[in-house]
């Protein structure tokens, strides 16, 4: 470490964390995955207004990357002046996999681990592991004052595509799937530890998913609005009023759930600033003792533009594809794609624009040289990932940041290449992507798949437009590129981990941890912190004057309590 770095992140003098309230917001979050619902609460407001108490999530690799990153805000709030020490591991190229601390920041980085638990909920020795953390004396949730609970079960059970797989498996039984009930896990929280607001997330097939013929979602509307009638306790116990973020329409207890038109609770991000068009389910429970006086209050304010994926990808530096099935060079590469917009322009009249997009791409062939990797070195120029967005900016870039993190693509067969190449230019020509055999219309990109023309995979080959948001980034990611294609013809390549995750609007400093593989699947599993930084405004918007009375009826008590 030199001189400029013991320098560059002092530590602060004491301040009051929140301003004009005592303390942060406490949140616990369950089902994390990487973090990114709990990103968008603990930045909210400089880091000052939500404070995460505990993280649950069990897949190790996740629980890696989230224990980095709360020993990063932990570096942040209690000791910047050792901040260096997560920059030196993100710019060390030569770094092994796994951070190690210093002696000075042991103690920080035990607290991450105490915080960021590796929980498999729905065990028993899971859920003893989460309800000793919560208890926990010192480090535990104070659940005198208003709390926030944040996550999503996981949702493979309700998606539509895990909901096929289940079909075409005849021993299937959805009424002995565990999954569909993983949300009482969360419910069993709420029950026991009352949060004043939860947030609740997950895919849309829950809207259609059925159990016994009947729709889980209305049983969840039901069980969430009162948990102590769902789980059979006795006695009473807060209930709750499940609102829509986008309309303000709400379920209350004991109301008709037929009445409900679920759609209410969808939430396309797209609209929120965030440069995808990812619909998701997102539930905010209020408590009946911390109800808004008007449904404004809990509506998300959309965007009049939509963020793109050119603005947010475009100056990120260029990578090509690696080959598979035969030897990977940049040599080897680029005679593969100089052969395969040959063959392709044959086929196209020199009249038609196809023909000149198809040419530009080899035309002085400078194609990038590198496949990026864990860490891709960052260039000189002050635009360096810049997004023309003084808001988007300040989000994701990092000046402390000397390489690209996660900046891998993998590699791609060379016949793929060939459809890639010619989706990208046809997108570029377009602004849409081909579809099907009817967009894929030239001889040789047909894959070898015999209901290629049958309409089914007619999303085969994707690319993502650089003049539009991005399609939805899922886990799938993680085993093929096929349908996320880099608009950039001459890359001819799918998405590395660092452009999944800026669509997916992590910042730039958010390290994933694990392979590749591991690190795409975090990624598609996650809420974009953008998006839940925003849904933490309207939490915090309801809770302000509520947190205020009751640090001010402490304050008289500990007063009054002197005096005495």
């Amino acid at each position: 470490m030199n001189q400029n770095q013991k320098t560059l992140f002092p530590d602060l003098a004491p301040v009051d964390p929140i301003g004009e309230l005592g303390q942060p917001i406490q949140v616990v979050d369950l089902f994390a995955g990487p973090g990114g619902l709990g990103e968008g609460f603990s930045s909210f407001g400089d880091g000052k207004r939500f404070e995460i108490v505990v993280s649950a999530e069990k897949d190790p690799q996740a629980w890696q990357t989230l224990r980095l990153r709360a020993f990063y805000r932990l570096l942040k709030k209690h000791k910047r002046s050792h901040l260096f020490e997560y920059y030196d591991y993100c710019n060390d190229p030569n770094a092994a996999y796994g951070f190690t601390p210093s002696e000075e920041t042991k103690e920080l980085w035990d607290e991450a681990a105490n915080e960021a638990r590796c929980i498999t909920l729905g065990s028993e020795g899971g859920n003893k592991e989460l309800d000793d953390a919560l208890n926990a004396p010192q480090t535990g949730l104070d659940e005198k004052r208003p709390w926030v609970l944040i996550g999503g079960p996981p949702c493979q059970a309700y998606s539509i595509v895990g909901r096929a797989r289940n079909q075409a498996n005849v021993d299937y039984k959805a009424e002995e799937d565990h999954r569909h009930f993983l949300y009482k896990e969360y419910l069993r929280i709420i029950r026991e530890k009352q949060p004043t607001v939860f947030v609740m997330e997950n895919v849309k097939g829950i809207l259609s998913s059925k159990v016994n013929n009947e729709r889980i979602f209305s049983s969840i509307l039901r069980d969430l609005s009162d948990p102590h009638k769902a789980l059979g306790q006795k006695g009473d116990g807060k209930r709750y009023h499940i609102y829509s973020l986008v309309t303000g329409t709400h379920f209350s207890p004991g109301d008709d759930v037929d009445k409900i038109d679920p759609k209410t609770f969808i939430i396309r991000a797209e609209n929120y600033g965030i440069p995808q068009a990812r619909h998701r389910v997102i539930l905010l429970g209020i408590s009946e003792d911390c109800l808004p006086s008007d449904v404004k209050q809990v509506k998300l304010t959309s965007e009049s533009l939509a963020v793109t994926v050119g603005e947010v990808l475009g100056r990120l530096p260029t990578l090509r594809s690696g080959l598979t099935k035969m030897t990977d060079s940049w040599d080897n590469w680029a005679s593969v794609v100089e052969d395969h917009v040959s063959y392709l322009r044959n086929q196209i009249d020199k009249a038609d624009e196809m023909w000149r997009v198809l040419g530009d791409v080899t035309k002085n062939f400078n194609a990038p040289v590198s496949k990026g990797g864990r860490r891709v070195k960052r260039n000189d120029a002050k635009d360096d990932g810049a997004t023309g967005s003084i808001q988007l900016d300040s989000w994701y870039r990092d000046q402390n940041l000397d390489y690209w993190l996660n900046h891998e693509v993998r590699g791609h067969m060379p016949m793929d290449l060939r459809r890639y190449v010619f989706a990208a230019a046809y997108a570029k020509l377009h602004g849409l992507s081909p579809k099907g055999h009817k967009g894929f219309n030239l001889k040789g990109l047909a894959p070898d798949h015999k209901n290629w023309e049958s309409g089914v995979f007619s999303d085969r080959f994707r690319v993502q437009v650089e003049k539009l948001p991005a399609t939805t980034i899922t886990s799938h990611i993680s085993k093929d590129g096929h349908y996320y294609i880099h608009y950039d013809p001459s890359q001819c390549r799918s998405f590395s981990v660092r452009e999944a995750a800026r669509i997916q609007t992590f910042p730039d400093n958010y390290f994933f941890q694990g392979n590749r593989t591991e690190q795409f699947h975090q990624v598609g599993n996650a809420v974009p912190p953008l998006l839940a930084s925003k849904i933490a405004q309207v939490v915090f918007r309801l809770l302000f004057d509520k947190l205020q009375a009751f640090d001010d009826e402490r304050q008289e008590l500990e007063r009054a309590g002197t005096s005495a």
